[in-house]
Order: C-alpha cells, then sequence, then structure tokens
C-alpha cells in the first residue's frame, strides 16, 4: 500500500511541475506585455486615441487576471491532492 501512495504521489509531483512550468510560461509571456506596456511613451501615444489605449490596458489586465486564476487553480490542485494523500496515508498507518 505504501508503494502505491508513493508512486502516486510521485505521479502527483510530476503533474505538478508541468503545470508548475506551464505557468511559468505565462508569467514570462505577461512580464514581457507589462513591459511592452511601461516602453509605450507617456506623452503622446499613438494608440488610436483613448479608445486604443484603453484595449491595450484591457488587454493587459486580462492576462494578468488569467494568469493570477491559474496561480489560485495550481495551489488548490496542490492543496487537494496533498489532503487525499495525507488522508490515505493516516489510514494506513492507523492500520
Amino acid at each position: 500500500m505504501r508503494d502505491l501512495l508513493t508512486e502516486i504521489v510521485v505521479h502527483l509531483a510530476n503533474s505538478h511541475r508541468q503545470v508548475a512550468r506551464i505557468l511559468d510560461a505565462e508569467r514570462h509571456v505577461i512580464v514581457r506585455m507589462a513591459q511592452l506596456t511601461h516602453a509605450i511613451p507617456d506623452l503622446h501615444p499613438d494608440l488610436g486615441g483613448l479608445t486604443g489605449l484603453m484595449s491595450v490596458s484591457s488587454r493587459v489586465t486580462r492576462n494578468v487576471i488569467a494568469y493570477l486564476g491559474s496561480v489560485a487553480d495550481l495551489e488548490e490542485a496542490v492543496a487537494d491532492s496533498l489532503e487525499q494523500v495525507l488522508k490515505v496515508a493516516g489510514e494506513t498507518d492507523e492500520e
């Protein structure tokens, strides 16, 4: 039973590692978008007026929110997985 638990934990760790790599890649995209946003000149930016500026700002904000949502989902998945593993490990110790 302990070997099965160990195997499950290893698979969960690998899955979480892959999700973390995906989130890290998304983070790099968000950071680059933020750098591009900061590169926009303060005076007379040619973004198609106020609507263009609002559109660009809205897209950056949506991407940041999506990234933060992904991080929250990862945290929740890790917590759920560990909760199940600890529950089964506790049952195994009682036997």
